[in-house]
């Protein structure tokens, strides 16, 4: 059975940072599928931020030294009866405190409703591309630097504003909407109908960092040089001088980092674990002890049960059960390593685990009146009777903040912009059955691929790239002899934030190289296709 992340018996992570001590923006979440990229703007600017569900209390909110305040789209209308509202006595301290307010889409139409103005349905929906023309002598501080004869931005909204809110003055309009910008100087409040925050807005984050910097008044502090540094003594107070941590590690770029920084924080005394399912990639095992053990000094022990877990994988062929069968398979391995840890040092009472910030994202944004607010991620289903208390190092970061901190902290290149790999491995990555045989030809056919990507130059433009061995078979002629084979898909997709992405334009050559050399160096393998599907309605992953 897979962990229920629910359940009591298993350990949990806290969905929430306690960064008290540090400024920020705090942007609250209305619902919009585009929240978490209001953040990576911000991010970028060098501006630390974190997201918050717009019910959050003003006790809660106001125990961060808030720099402003983002309020994000949504797909409710403030008219209506349950539609998500500002806490007032968070409007309260917002006063109190003279923090300036940026309200985007619905949050404008939050600005508007609470203010006084007017929110209705509009006469036409604006969904798309428009042009935005800025008022006549227009200073708004939030179009500094923007072409005077107006600019491109996205729109998405049913409902617009009909009539300014109280000391609010329009700063710029489209053909469709009066109101697309306003501002309230004197109280430091301003209102955008458009989504900057989005690429099809092409100057959109120069209207953020004109609010975040010259009108916030953000310090650009927020540098990857700097977190390892606050992590690393933040960690030492924690464990203190005895204490001992374990964590699991992939060859990934989340655990790599984490388990480097872990390191540097407390030397041996934090003990990497790495299981060998034999669903890894082409000598991987090897070249992870290598870089984090022998580069990197990190006390690292790899545990081979390839055996133990292609014996319980023979005549499995859904992938629902690999991965059920993998996982609670790594679960029982790690606990035995963990005990084993425990035994040889008296004691070890921290697990390293490598939440990024999206997961914390995910438990604390707004759903909605209907839906259940998940308030915890379960930590890989590891029992709670381990009692290991979670050190996570990683969960205010984005994943391209994580890069950053991994050149920070002088990584490989290769193991900074290594692709994601799935915890179950080649297991769904070979369609049917799963056995020795079958991986080997997937792991050799999975590294000359990236071997041609890496040569010509292609790989770090692409988000993900795999090779997926298919349970069918194609005639194909070898020298003078007839074959009956096995066929392989490679899949490279674009993406940044793997929620959606699009088939990567691979260079024919290139395609031409890999079908060459994995069809010759690969016995088994006598035809190779190139898979163009979208997600949606793809999945990035076949299984």
């Amino acid at each position: 059975m897979a962990p229920d992340p629910d359940n009591e018996e298993y350990l949990k992570q806290s969905s929430q940072l306690d960064n008290l001590d540090r400024p920020q923006i705090a942007i609250l979440d209305f619902g919009s599928q585009y929240s978490h990229l209001i953040a990576r703007r911000v991010r970028e600017l060098n501006i630390y931020c974190e997201l918050y569900s717009c019910l959050v209390t003003a006790e809660k909110l106001g125990a961060h030294k808030l720099t402003a305040i983002i309020l994000s789209g949504g797909p409710n209308s403030v008219y209506e009866e349950g539609a998500p509202h500002v806490n007032p006595k968070l409007w309260e301290m917002i006063k109190e405190r003279n923090i300036p307010v940026l309200g985007i889409c619905y949050g404008m139409q939050e600005l508007a409703h609470v203010f006084g103005g007017k929110v209705a349905p509009g006469t036409k929906r604006e969904y798309g591309k428009a042009q935005v023309k800025r008022v006549e002598a227009c200073d708004c501080k939030l179009f500094d630097g923007l072409p005077e004869d107006g600019f491109q931005c996205w729109m998405s909204h049913g409902d617009k504003l009909h009539a300014l809110p109280d000391g609010f003055k329009v700063v710029a309009s489209t053909s469709n909407a009066d109101f697309v910008a306003i501002e309230n100087p004197a109280s430091r409040m301003y209102g955008l109908q458009f989504h900057p925050e989005v690429t099809h807005t092409p100057l959109g984050a120069t209207i953020i960092s004109n609010f975040c910097v010259s009108i916030a008044g953000a310090s650009q502090d927020w540098k990857m040089s700097n977190y390892a540094e606050e992590f690393i003594e933040s960690v030492r107070r924690q464990v203190g001088p005895v204490g001992h941590v374990i964590g699991a590690v992939s060859g990934g770029v989340d655990s790599t980092v984490a388990a480097v920084l872990m390191n540097r924080a407390i030397g041996h005394r934090f003990h990497a674990v790495m299981v060998d399912n034999g669903c890894l990639r082409k000598d991987e095992a090897k070249q992870v002890l290598k870089r984090l053990r022998g580069d990197c000094d990190i006390d690292l022990k790899c545990v081979d049960a390839s055996d133990r877990f292609l014996s319980l994988l023979k005549g499995v062929t859904d992938p629902e059960k690999k991965r059920k069968i993998i996982g609670g398979t790594f679960i029982d391995i790690f606990q035995e390593e963990a005990n084993r840890i425990e035994k040889e040092h008296d004691h070890c009472d921290w697990l390293l685990q490598g939440t990024l910030y999206p997961d914390v994202i995910e438990s604390i944004s707004y759903k909605g009146p209907s839906a259940t607010i998940k308030t915890h991620h379960n930590v890989g289903g590891l029992p709670a009777s381990m009692k290991l208390k979670l050190i996570e190092p990683l969960r205010e970061l984005f994943k391209d903040e994580v890069r950053e901190l991994g050149i920070a902290l002088g990584l490989d290149e290769h193991s900074v912009w290594r692709h994601p790999f799935p915890g179950p491995g080649l297991a769904i990555r070979i369609l049917g059955e799963v056995t020795a045989e079958r991986c080997a030809m997937l792991q050799q056919a999975d590294a000359i691929m990236i071997e041609e990507l890496w040569k010509s130059g292609h790989y770090r433009k692409i988000g993900q790239a795999f090779v997926v061995l298919l349970p069918v078979k194609s005639v194909g002629v070898m020298g003078d002899g007839r074959t009956y084979e096995n066929v392989a898909a490679v899949r490279c997709v674009e993406t940044t934030d793997y929620m959606t992405a699009d088939f990567y334009h691979l260079p024919y050559e290139v395609m031409s190289n890999m079908s060459s050399r994995i069809i010759n160096e690969v016995r088994g393998i006598n035809r190779l296709c190139y898979d163009i599907s979208s997600k949606p309605p793809s999945t990035i992953e076949w299984e």
